[in-house]
């Protein structure tokens, strides 16, 4: 069984999800911890728990969801896995993120990328790929059908929906992405996203002025 894990961090206050199971195998989504505070909270997360960490996922290249990727690299050695879409947004990253206060500090490249095809698995748990196109070209999300909840990246909020204006953006494909890929799961689903509270795809199906 699964344990999802929040953190918000940086000035864009960005959900990072640390999901582990009960023999304390764990991976990490959108790691967006950018100052040293930030880092040893999760770090210290981690060791007080014992995890051992496998993977570093992301939903999207954004830089908000980005920011911890370099210290997540050098402390367990991992690389990098997103959509292939991601990496050009991935390397625009250094041109705009003095705009927003931020050194960047880059990881290295990813070597390999995820599709709809792959699926995550720890233990006997298992997480699904779905493509979900819109806020960013190559945007994924992860869903466990065994627990019903899914991380959503940017891409469904609370009672709202993620940007379409950055490079790469589409608001057509982002509502088509909502309804055909996610508002098709089951209503108790629950979702994590980027930024803000939990939801749920029955609340948002209902509720979402967006997307009535």
């Amino acid at each position: 069984m699964l344990t999802i894990k929040a953190f918000t961090f940086n000035a864009f206050q960005e959900n990072t999800y640390v999901i582990y199971n009960e023999h304390a195998t764990a991976i990490i989504i959108d790691p967006g911890c950018y100052e040293v505070s930030e880092q040893q909270v999760l770090l210290d997360f981690i060791e007080t728990n014992k995890l051992e960490v496998k993977r570093m996922l992301f939903t999207h290249a954004h830089i908000d969801h980005v920011l911890g990727a370099a210290f997540i690299e050098k402390k367990f050695g991992l690389k990098m896995e997103m959509h292939e879409l991601e990496l050009s947004v991935w390397r625009a990253i250094p041109s705009y993120a003095s705009n927003y206060g931020f050194v960047y500090q880059a990881a290295e490249e990813p070597d390999s990328f995820l599709s709809i095809q792959d699926t995550i698995q720890l233990g006997t748990d298992i997480l699904t790929i779905i493509f979900t196109p819109g806020h960013s070209p190559g945007s994924i999300s992860f869903y466990c059908e065994a627990q019903q909840f899914i991380i959503a990246g940017d891409v469904l909020f609370f009672k709202s929906i993620g940007r379409t204006d950055l490079a790469g953006g589409n608001y057509d494909t982002l509502i088509q992405s909502i309804k055909t890929n996610l508002f098709t799961l089951p209503a108790d689903t629950k979702v994590y996203a980027g930024h803000g509270i939990t939801t749920s795809i029955g609340q948002e199906r209902t509720h979402n002025p967006f997307l009535q």
